[in-house]
């Protein structure tokens, strides 16, 4: 089964997930908030998922930041619309600035290092993998 990493703003919602033997965390897509249910079961009809993280906001001093109630108001929908799938949260700190860093070292043009879907999609991926490596043995 695989393990779906949500990077949650209020404009886009960055994905990742795992291959099904939770090897490689890959960039799967960029939905706008108001999509995401009806992508999310459309997604599930095909592939199981184990379980959903989900990047946690916080400010350098541990609290929360700003957009941190956006956040527990969008857990809180996937655990009433998914309740079978247990979701974790996880610090995200730095994961827009790494996933910028990333893009910028990866030649790609000025207008593609200036796409912000991308930027999410990545920093989900950055979630999923510091995921990965914080559980594995």
């Amino acid at each position: 089964m695989r393990i779906m990493a949500f990077d949650y703003g209020t404009k886009r919602i960055g994905i990742a997930v795992t291959d099904p033997m939770q090897i490689i965390a890959t960039g799967l897509d960029t939905i706008h908030p108001m999509h995401i249910l009806d992508y999310l079961k459309k997604y599930l009809q095909t592939e199981p998922v184990e379980r959903f993280i989900v990047g946690e906001p916080k400010q350098m001093d541990n609290t929360p930041s700003q957009s941190a109630i956006h956040v527990k108001g969008f857990v809180n929908l996937l655990n009433k619309t998914f309740p079978q799938i247990p979701v974790e949260m996880l610090d995200e700190r730095f994961t827009s600035k790494m996933a910028s860093a990333t893009i910028a070292q990866s030649g790609m043009n000025k207008k593609n290092r200036q796409n912000k879907e991308l930027v999410d999609t990545i920093s989900a991926v950055i979630l999923l993998q510091s995921y990965m490596d914080t559980t594995r043995f």
